[in-house]
Formats: C-alpha cells, structure tokens, sequence
C-alpha cells in the first residue's frame, strides 16, 4: 500500500474546465499529425513502393511503416515521463508537440520511389519512429496532465474529455482525407495532392503548441514539488519493483484500446475498401464512427464517475464485441451500413474508462512513468503487430477481423468485472 497522493481540488471549476478543453483541443490537432498517414495508406503504398509490387504486398509493408510509429513508442515515452515526473508534467506536454509538428511537415516534402527509389520509403520509416517517440509521451502525458488537475471523482470525465479529442484528431484526419479525395483527382492526388494533409498537420501542431502556452503545471505536481516529495530514485526502477500489478492491468487494458481504436478506426476505411465498398463511402461512415466515438467518450465518462469505471467497461466491451461483429459481417455480406459503423465506432468509447483505471493504480511521484511504460510497452507490441497481422491474415481468412474483436470484447468483459471488483469507483 503506498500513502494517498496528493489530489486536485474537488469539483469542476471553470479553470479546470478551460484546461480540460485546451488539453482535448490540442490533443485532437497532434493525433491528426499521427493517424493522417493511415488515411491515405493506400496511396502512400502506390507512391513509397514499387509498382511491380503485388497490391497485398504493399498493403503489409505500408502498414508496417505505419506500425513502425508503434514500435518507437515506449521509448520515447519512457524518456518523457522520466522527465515528466522530476520536472514538471506540462515541460514534456509542450516537448511532445514538437516532435510531432516537424515530422509530419517533412512527411509533406518527402520524394517518392519514382523520385529516390529505395530513400523514399526509408525516409518516410524515419519519420514515421519519430512521430512515434512523440506519441509516445503525448497520450500518457495528457491523460495524467487532465486527471491531476480534477478530484478523483471526475478523473473518468476528465480522462474521457481527453480522449474525445483525441478522437477528434482522428476525425479531424478523416474529414481532410475526404475533403482532399474530393478535391483532386487520382492523378492529381498521386502527382502532390497527397503533400497536402501533411503540410496542414505541420501547421496544426504549430497552433496546438501555441495553445498549450496558456496551461499551468497540475497541481499535484506542484504539491509534490513544494513538499520535496518526487521520486527519490529513477522513476521507472520504483514502477517494475513496487508497482507490477498495476502495469500488467495497464497493459491488458491497453491492448483492449488498441484494438478497438486501430481496427475500428483507423485501419476500417483500407478494410472496407478491400470488401468492395467505394473509398468515399468508407471514408463518410468513418467520419460518422468516429465523431459516435468523440460523444460515447464523454458518455462513458460522466456513467464511470457515476456508477463505477469496471461495471461500465464491462458493459461496453459487450457492445463492442456484438456491434462489430454485425457491422462486419454486414459488410463482407455485401450489405455496409453507416449505422452500424456510427454504433461500433461508439462503442469504442470504452477509450474513456481505460485511462482512467490504468492512472488510478499508480502513486503521484511516479504516475506518468508507471502509465507511459505499461501503455507504451502495450501499444508497441499490440499496435504494432494488429495491423501487418490482420492484413496478412485477411487473405486466407476474411472474417479475421471480426474474430480478433470477439477476442478483445470477451477480455474486456473480464478486465471490467475484475476492476468492479477491486474498485467500485474508480480508484483514488
């Protein structure tokens, strides 16, 4: 058992209000910059690969560059929240955006195969590990960053704020991916077209840095400062010795987020199209999945705070499970319905519960460190294997998808049924 940590004043103020919304806001313009490349995979495989290449071939190693960003994660994060929890939580917010801004702008200027040959696709891997060391700290970040600026009893709300706009970039993703298919023409979009949502994410991460100015350090960490109380060793040493329960429950929840935010949401509109569904109607049914999943945030929010973050997990791993299985079905029937990807892209609002939990487990002195090692180390292996995976099972096995969410729905039945247990509210 550690001391209680130090904890943000009850209640929502408005200042709390203010920092929930700029946090989420400058979330959504940074998670553009990560996921815009999954958005035009297919056309990034035309221009960074061979044209020789077989079509599935490409997909697997399109994917892999995109999984690339995965891999660089946990360092990345690690080193930030080593930092994050000796100097202050908002210094690595303001570092995060950085690293992701420039990345994504020369992702805009890069040359293509035709251009550089074999350079091109290496210079895209680089940036892309990059992007991924700024993720990295970024969602571990600013889910600690929000939750130590609320009382515990709103750390759910707080945490599914936060991840709305995280969605939000995603969203924000997929509606300049329609607007840009709209604009250009095949080959216009193949000659520069494609520069365009890149250059324009560079710009975004220059707005949120801007808007990331006006935050204050949490309160907790100041507590902490002022009472000498950071970690008296290296961060991450206290988390593996005293805290392996926690990080262990951070991952399995993880990998719950991971596949419910990679398949549903950001590899679906390749899948679809690879059902036989025309890339703007996938690309509209994403928009309208994602933005269920930016309001189902909050909802789910608001519910955790009220009856319990593990009764509610429990509840939306079963919808995820039984709304994918017939979105998906529907499709690769021949029958896709926006309908039903809006309902499974708001049953990937369970998003909003798995910070939450994972955050509660660990102590102040050592919270960003514990939950960006745990969901970092997670994501790396569970985001990054998904989407090479997938795309090399689809080919021998269609329903693949489907069935991995079944998998994931049932372990997040359990992780929900495990925490109610432990934890009838979210703990403090």
């Amino acid at each position: 058992m550690h001391a209680p940590a130090p904890t943000a004043p009850a209640g929502l103020t408005r200042q709390q209000a203010k920092t929930l919304t700029l946090s989420a806001l400058g979330g959504a313009l940074e998670f553009y910059d990560f996921v815009i490349f999954v958005f035009f995979a297919t056309t990034m495989g035309t221009l960074f690969f061979p044209a020789d290449m077989p079509g599935w071939m490409r997909m697997v190693q399109t994917f892999g560059i995109f999984a690339a960003g995965y891999l660089a994660r946990p360092l990345g994060g690690v080193v930030m929240a080593h930092f994050g929890d000796l100097l202050g939580r908002k210094r690595m917010f303001m570092l995060s955006i950085l690293m992701m801004a420039v990345p994504t702008l020369l992702m805009g200027l890069l040359p293509t195969y035709a251009q550089a040959g074999v350079l091109a696709p290496l210079l895209l891997l680089l940036l892309r590990l990059l992007q991924g060391a700024a993720i990295g700290g970024e969602a571990p970040g600013a889910w600690v960053f929000v939750s130590e600026h609320v009382s515990p009893r709103h750390r759910t709300l707080a945490c599914g704020a936060l991840s709305a706009g995280l969605c939000a970039g995603i969203l924000l993703g997929s509606l300049v991916a329609r607007a840009v298919n709209a604009a250009f023409d095949e080959a216009t979009l193949l000659a520069w077209g494609w520069r365009v949502p890149f250059v324009v994410g560079g710009l975004f991460g220059l707005l949120a840095m801007v808007l990331r100015r006006q935050l204050h350090e949490t309160p907790v960490f100041a507590e902490l400062q002022a009472r000498r109380a950071l970690a008296a060793e290296l961060p991450l040493k206290t988390v593996l010795r005293a805290h392996g329960g926690a990080v262990l429950l951070a991952m399995l929840l993880t990998w719950l987020l991971t596949a419910a935010v990679v398949v549903t949401l950001l590899m679906m509109p390749t899948l679809l199209q690879g059902l036989g569904v025309p890339r703007g109607e996938a690309l509209a049914g994403n928009t309208w999945a994602i933005l269920a999943c930016v309001v189902a945030n909050l909802v789910a929010g608001v519910l955790a705070d009220r009856f319990g973050a593990g009764r509610v997990l429990a509840l939306w791993s079963v919808m995820l499970g039984a709304v994918f299985f017939a979105f998906y079905s529907n499709a690769m029937a021949g029958a896709y319905s926006h309908g039903l990807y809006a309902l499974a892209g708001f049953a990937v609002g369970l998003t909003a519960l798995v910070p939450a939990i994972a955050v509660g487990g660990f102590p102040a002195p050592v919270r960003f460190s514990g939950l960006s090692f745990a969901y970092n180390m997670a994501y790396a292996i569970a985001g990054g294997l998904t989407p090479v995976l997938l795309s090399m099972a689809i080919k021998d096995h269609p329903a693949a998808p489907t069935h991995y969410m079944l998998a994931m729905s049932a372990l997040g039945v359990g992780l929900g049924l495990y925490v109610a247990r432990r934890h009838p509210r979210v703990p403090d």
